[in-house]
């Protein structure tokens, strides 16, 4: 496979919000102990949104797709990850702009576009115990493994085994960010919720594009 089709597209964003309504309470459990105990109904509420909106947008082309789900994100979730996965999708949506497909360079473009703009809105830098810690290992894997000639499939495969292990890298870390550094030390031994969900979100794309 050589590239990921519009249609994967709205099959990653159905798939997304299937996944985030099977992991609401999991979600929620880990933003019980460090935040506000609504990451997981919060996600689960903005990708229903979303599900409506999509019907509307599916034929568009995949930059207009991104776009409107990171402005339904932006008006419907509550809480830091509304803002922050609003601008995850609208950021990553201009960097896919008028394309009906994307290759490994577009994959790219659009997650590099992606985590600057998380980095930018939520000012967190790696180690800070954010999402943040599964997005840039996952950019960074899916990098090398372009530039070792990997396809679109296997690629993603990479940056979704170095989100899996940059949000378990989270666990002994102490928050510096967002609520969470409100507990200081006491925010070390815990998962971070949004690293959790990044996972979950990169790795619905790669289960939609092995399907």
């Amino acid at each position: 496979m050589s590239t990921v089709t519009k249609e994967q597209v709205v099959r990653w964003l159905e798939a997304t919000a299937a996944v985030l309504e099977e992991n609401k309470s999991y979600l929620t459990d880990l933003d019980s102990a460090i935040g506000d105990a609504d990451h997981g109904t919060n996600m689960d509420r903005g990708f229903k949104k979303v599900m409506e909106k999509l019907p509307t947008v599916a034929d568009k082309d995949i930059g207009n797709i991104l776009k409107t789900v990171g402005m339904t994100l932006i008006s419907s979730v509550g809480g830091a990850s509304g803002p922050l996965y609003g601008t995850f999708y609208m950021r990553g949506g201009m960097a896919a702009d008028a394309k009906e497909e994307l290759d490994n360079e577009d994959l790219i473009n659009v997650l590099q576009g992606a985590v600057d703009g998380i980095i930018q809105r939520g000012r967190a830098q790696l180690g800070d115990k954010t999402m943040v810690d599964a997005l840039l290992p996952a950019l960074d894997a899916l990098k090398a493994a372009v530039a070792e000639g990997q396809g679109v499939a296997d690629a993603l495969a990479a940056a979704v085994a170095a989100a899996e292990q940059g949000m378990k890298d989270t666990i002994p870390l102490q928050a510096r960010k967002g609520r969470a550094s409100y507990l200081g030390e006491r925010s070390v031994g815990h998962q971070d919720p949004g690293a959790t969900s990044s996972y979950l979100i990169l790795n619905a794309l790669l289960a939609t594009l092995r399907a």
